[in-house]
């Protein structure tokens, strides 16, 4: 009998390993935790999709997803490292053109979540379901927004008992988390993303009517959008040995200090590197994966020790000027750095052209083009000289690095006069898409023209994708006139900035679309910008393409085209279509041929 039950509980827990445990709340009244398998589990987490293996030996044990198109591949990589995953879904919103008094498309949206919850819902590695994020900014339509996201969230219950249900905001306005609590009884946790509010989460929340418990789903330096501008329009970002210690006080006093109230813990921002106003405002790590201070703050937060060896720290740089009056003017800039374990630090200067945009770009901006020919004396050195390689913004950095895989940074923002400076673009790597799932943000759908009040899109539809979970919605609202959107670099620029890249060896623009009938006449295009300071250097056309209701593979040749500076990477034009129409189109990528 003895070895019986020894069998059966052996198979029990072979069970419950098979297919996951339960992840569930205990508390109230202000005391919430979060339990796994029984255990308390304070969620320790970043989001990015920087190398999971490092997450987890810095005491990580947990990250965030935005989206589900690869939650497959999410878990199964966090179950290798032994950590688990907040699984994202993303929302439509409403700048995208998605619209939530459109009962089809919410029904097509829950359909796509339940889907994937139906297929993981016994993953050992899902810890919370996350339905959407930030979708209440700009929405017009905020109480069905939040009945939707309770709507679905009871259906995932239903069929997932055993995670608890989360929805993202932006920020805590009292108007948030007044509706919140009004419309989304079911939802169990509120994310909270927060940047320069972050260390005052707790207190803010409370105040703001907060009852439920929540998840710092994103917290980091404040954003580009918090800290005000220099005299010639360019924000200030704090070194990297700054940002240590602003992640090491948010986590200490707005997470660890908030543990056991209504805080389960937090997703730093971001896992990995990102380009958004500058090329290091958000990255935790280097592009090569090299470790910052950060990194290293985070690592102490979550298991009590400081790494054996410590990032070195840069001061803020010193120049003697950085408003140059006169074309091609040089300036001087120095920096200072130490080393915590004594290490020798190898310097490095580099000067890239200051972003075209400081908006929030979801997957983040290409790498903006460096000029490693302005430093002209004291390379390798904390003194240099520079100089401007011609007119307009830039962003001089200074790094240091240890030799043992950390580094530190510092920048400071130049202004030169003169002739836009242009740098040599290199070219971009092969296959190269305008649009698919999870590629960069490149070439910006800003470029509206015609009867613009006719034209919706939506960025992130999930009506039958061709590939992925989402494909590009358009709908055109006329019966007469025309229409028509291009895809910009720089966004909403016409050529009176410098911007687009260099598709060298590009062969072909492949891209696939479908109409919603059939017979819906589309002209699409690359290239569209003439006899500007900064033109197109290539342009093509597929000129009245008749839909189908299937999906189609279309190409536009590029052969013999100059392919240096391609700016308007894509376009569609509709004329005088004879009734309103709508067309999708999805996987749009440069490739050789």
């Amino acid at each position: 009998m003895k070895q019986v039950s020894l069998i059966l509980l052996a198979a029990q827990t072979a069970a419950m390993c098979a297919f996951g445990g339960v992840v569930a709340l205990e508390g109230g009244d202000g005391n919430y935790k979060l339990l796994r398998d029984g255990k308390p589990y304070f969620v320790k987490g970043a989001g990015g999709g920087g190398p999971k293996d490092l997450l987890a030996a810095i005491g990580g044990n947990s990250f965030r997803t935005w989206g589900a198109g690869s939650a497959q591949a999410d878990l199964d990589e966090a179950q290798k490292h032994g950590l688990t995953v907040s699984i994202g879904f993303w929302f439509g919103h409403q700048q995208h053109g998605f619209d939530y008094s459109n009962p089809q498309a919410l029904e097509r949206q829950k359909a796509d979540v339940l889907a994937v919850v139906r297929k993981l819902k016994d993953h050992p590695a899902l810890l919370i379901w996350a339905l959407g994020n930030e979708m209440e900014t700009g929405n017009a339509h905020r109480e069905a927004m939040w009945r939707h996201i309770n709507d679905v969230a009871l259906a995932v219950k239903a069929i997932d008992p055993n995670h608890p249900v989360m929805t993202v905001i932006a920020e805590i306005p009292a108007q948030n988390v007044e509706e919140f609590n009004r419309f989304c009884p079911d939802v169990d946790i509120l994310g909270i993303n927060t940047y320069g509010g972050s260390g005052s989460v707790g207190e803010r929340y409370g105040k703001a009517g907060g009852r439920k418990p929540y998840i710092v789903t994103e917290f980091g330096p404040p954003g580009q959008w918090e800290v005000g501008q220099n005299a010639f329009g360019c924000p200030p970002e704090m070194t990297s040995a700054e940002k240590a210690k602003w992640y090491a006080d948010v986590y200490k006093q707005a997470i660890e200090g908030e543990r056991g109230k209504l805080c389960l813990g937090s997703y730093a921002f971001t896992w990995g590197h990102k380009v958004e106003a500058t090329p290091t405002w958000y990255g935790l790590l280097l592009p090569d994966n090299t470790r910052l201070g950060a990194t290293d703050a985070l690592q102490a937060c979550w298991t009590g020790k400081p790494p054996a060896n410590r990032a070195p720290e840069v001061s803020k740089i010193k120049v003697s000027r950085d408003d140059l009056r006169e074309p091609g003017g040089t300036f001087t800039a120095e920096a200072s750095a130490i080393d915590p374990d004594g290490d020798a630090l190898t310097w490095k200067w580099v000067l890239v052209k200051e972003a075209s945009t400081y908006a929030v770009t979801g997957t983040g901006e290409p790498t903006p083009p460096g000029f490693p020919e302005a430093v002209v004396k004291g390379l390798g050195t904390p003194r240099v000289e520079v100089k401007l390689p011609g007119g307009g913004k830039f962003r001089l950095y200074a790094y240091v690095f240890d030799g043992k895989g950390s580094a530190a940074y510092a920048n400071h923002a130049v202004q030169g006069a003169g002739a836009e400076a242009v740098a040599s673009k290199a070219p971009q790597k092969l296959p190269c898409a305008v649009y698919a799932d999870g590629a960069p943000e490149m070439w910006y759908a800003s470029g509206y023209m015609g009867n613009t009040g006719a034209i919706q899109m939506d960025l992130a539809s999930r009506e039958n994708p061709h590939s992925g979970a989402t494909c590009l919605k358009v709908s055109y609202g006329a019966t007469d006139n025309w229409g028509g959107v291009l895809w910009q670099h720089p966004a909403n620029d016409w050529g009176e900035q410098d911007g687009g890249f260099n598709l060298e060896g590009a062969g072909m623009l492949v891209f696939w679309a479908r109409g919603e009938q059939g017979g819906e006449e589309v002209s699409f295009k690359v290239g569209a910008i003439e006899k500007a300071t900064f033109s197109d250097t290539a342009f093509a056309e597929l000129k009245d393409v008749v839909l189908k209701p299937e999906w189609t593979r279309y190409r536009i040749p590029l052969d013999g085209r100059d392919m240096s500076r391609v700016k308007t990477g894509f376009g569609w034009v509709v004329a005088n279509p004879g009734r309103p129409i709508a067309f999708y189109l999805d996987d749009i990528v440069y490739t050789a041929d």
